[in-house]
């Protein structure tokens, strides 16, 4: 991808009323290119999102888009009535040519969304009411998809969460070693090797398909200013079939340590469990009536599963030479798949008495 695109070119092609003024990068996504640009409007400075789509991760733009029309559309029907609608949903703005996308001259591919104001996101939790708030809008936000009508939703990226298929991945990684960093990642592959057991489980449990996130790490949801309530899940690329314990599972691997997604400090990573209790609190409010009992006999599993597999796909992405996440730093990647698998760890030791929790909840 371009890493100098004319932002103001692209800004322009987009049905936004006033001069352009400026624009910044934004947010600490890994993925797409994201800025916040400002048009002057009759001396006003009004805010929007721009993005370029990572193509090289998503292989098929227009289908991911056609998603996000689809989802964002049925999801403003569903709170039409509320009074604070316009920030409850992400509103995508049109192309000068009526599309929901720009395709620039080098052939990436744009989208604009309205701003939210008066909410922002957190790239670390600070409570557990804001892991119930966050848990609580995600699992809302399943739960108005629920009634999403057919076609099913193109996968924007195939297998996103067939742990199984990750594994096969690191373990040709482990063997190709294109980047000679096998030994140095000795110990990770180690751990990653010996629970290769838990990848199948969900899989084996036939649990049924849902229209899902698929990317429920903290600062996916919007938190607002005032109130602290989960006001709007944003970041939906990802959004297609899945299962919703996919989400839940990313929601505990985020939400419930202190700990950064890269902390080099592995002594911080910890699972805490009133950040877990609130999650599955927050979650089974939304979703209680829905989920099936076997879904939710995984709740506590699924957060596990979920964190080895983002482990999994970090030490991957690291074998390979960095080719997926965006790094900052040498070894980006290992340090991000250690987090991940200490997390593991800590999750392991309190795994039962989770359990014990979401059956005296659900």
């Amino acid at each position: 991808m371009n890493p100098e695109p004319n932002v103001g070119a692209v800004a322009r092609q987009f049905q936004i009323e006033g001069e352009f003024s400026s624009a910044a990068p934004y947010g600490s996504g890994h993925i797409n290119d994201t800025y916040r640009v400002f048009f002057d409007q009759a001396g006003l400075q009004v805010r929007k999102i721009l993005q370029r789509i990572n193509s090289k991760v998503f292989k098929n733009p227009v289908a991911l888009m056609e998603n996000i029309q689809r989802v964002t559309s049925h999801l403003a029907a569903q709170v039409a009535g509320d009074p604070d609608s316009n920030r409850r949903v992400l509103s995508l703005i049109e192309a000068r040519d009526g599309r929901a996308w720009h395709v620039d001259e080098e052939g990436s591919h744009w989208r604009a969304y309205h701003f939210i104001d008066r909410a922002r996101t957190y790239d670390a939790i600070e409570s557990p009411d804001q892991a119930y708030q966050a848990a609580k809008a995600f699992g809302h936000f399943q739960q108005m998809l629920t009634g999403l009508p057919a076609p099913r939703l193109h996968d924007t990226i195939p297998d996103f969460h067939h742990t199984p298929k990750r594994f096969l991945a690191l373990e040709r990684a482990i063997a190709a070693d294109v980047a000679g960093r096998a030994l140095l990642a000795k110990p990770e592959i180690e751990f990653a090797l010996a629970h290769k057991s838990i990848t199948t489980v969900l899989l084996d449990a036939n649990l049924p398909e849902r229209v899902t996130h698929n990317d429920t790490k903290f600062n996916n949801v919007m938190l607002d200013d005032a109130t602290g309530e989960g006001i709007c899940v944003i970041d939906l690329d990802t959004v297609m079939p899945g299962l919703a314990l996919y989400d839940f599972g990313d929601m505990v691997r985020t939400a419930t340590s202190p700990a950064k997604e890269d902390e080099q400090d592995l002594s911080l990573v910890n699972m805490q469990f009133p950040m877990f209790e609130a999650l599955v609190r927050g979650y089974l409010a939304s979703t209680g009536a829905f989920l099936t009992k076997e879904e939710k006999q995984f709740l506590a599993f699924s957060g596990k599963l979920i964190t080895f597999e983002i482990g999994i796909r970090f030490l991957t992405d690291y074998l390979a030479g960095d080719a997926y996440f965006k790094v900052h730093r040498e070894g980006h990647n290992l340090d991000r798949c250690k987090t991940q698998f200490k997390l593991v760890e800590s999750i392991e030791q309190q795994e039962e008495r989770m359990q014990n929790l979401v059956q005296s909840i659900a």
